[in-house]
């Protein structure tokens, strides 16, 4: 299949062409990090193209902006309605990431942010396969700390917060690692730069909670609802950083990453260094779930055509 170019972007309510979608260089964002964004994905199973958690990323979508008063100035609906009827205008027929976000606009350096302040929005899109390798990645415990909710509240998707996230990929891209681990302001395992993060632990799922600033990831919580239908328990608890060397299993969970196994952490090999049984159940069942194959979760899925 010819992979395609997405000649389309959303932006302000209209269908334009990428170029087309201009804005200012005195646009609030791009000096202070004032956006609000989502990762979606969308999964081609030959037949047809599926939007998982749709309604639950605008949801969160819209939430996020809350936190800074920052106002999407679109319907729940009007924005799931683009995402949909962008996916048929670039007539996407393979999986794809969708990238919905609004921000501040022309705004000076004023930052009193209020709700009447001026924002816009935009959708674009692109062709997405695998993040990481699906055999495995090499983590690395970065010394920096992740955001705290006393500082920069973590949960809200606020594109000012990844700087954070940038710093520990620099650092452990550094050191040879494929991806980092960063610890709250107590020394507690709280998530990866972009991905939540669980450990497996005598057959239980451990992973940290909000108060380790810990995103509300969805794919986070599809995986817990996936593992409890397998069998399986999770604990969401603080999880001490030697712990993590203790596990039996582990992997990250992410828009992007999906189910990604975790075969060594610091240069310490996790279980017997490959993908474990209960990882692989449940990526199984996740990738099941979002080709459409599992009617069970057909809930967590939006058909586009």
């Amino acid at each position: 299949m010819k992979t395609f170019v997405p000649k389309f972007v959303w932006f302000d309510g209209k269908f334009v062409r990428d170029e087309d979608a201009k804005v200012s260089v005195m646009t609030h964002a791009i000096h202070y990090g004032t956006s609000v964004f989502e990762g979606v994905r969308g999964y081609w199973n030959s037949k047809n193209l599926y939007i998982f958690r749709l309604n639950d990323h605008v949801k969160r979508f819209r939430n996020s902006g809350k936190v800074y008063s920052i106002t999407l100035r679109f319907s729940d609906k009007e924005i799931s309605n683009a995402i949909i009827q962008l996916c048929k205008k670039n007539n996407v027929k393979e999986s794809c990431y969708i990238r919905p976000f609004y921000f501040v606009g022309r705004y000076g350096i004023n930052l009193h942010i209020n709700e009447d302040t001026p924002t816009q929005a935009a959708i674009v899109m692109f062709p997405f396969g695998e993040l990481f390798n699906k055999n495995g990645v090499r983590a690395g415990i970065s010394s920096w700390r992740r955001i705290n909710d006393v500082s920069t509240p973590p949960l809200a998707k606020m594109g000012g917060n990844y700087l954070n996230s940038i710093l520990a990929t620099q650092e452990c891209k550094r050191n040879g690692y494929d991806e980092a681990i960063l610890l709250d302001h107590l020394g507690n395992i709280s998530e990866a730069p972009g991905e939540n993060i669980f450990i497996i632990r005598n057959g239980k799922l451990l992973t940290p909670p909000n108060s380790s600033s810990a995103l509300e990831g969805l794919t986070k919580d599809s995986v817990i609802q996936i593992a409890r239908d397998l069998g399986y328990e999770t604990i969401e608890r603080e999880i001490p950083r030697t712990e993590a060397y203790f596990a039996d299993e582990i992997f990250l969970t992410g828009t992007a990453a999906e189910v990604t196994p975790v075969i060594s952490i610091d240069g310490k090999k996790i279980g017997d260094g490959k993908v474990g049984k209960i990882t692989g159940k449940i990526r199984s069942a996740y990738i099941d779930i979002t080709m459409g194959r599992n009617k069970k979760y057909s809930k967590w899925l939006t058909p586009v055509y």
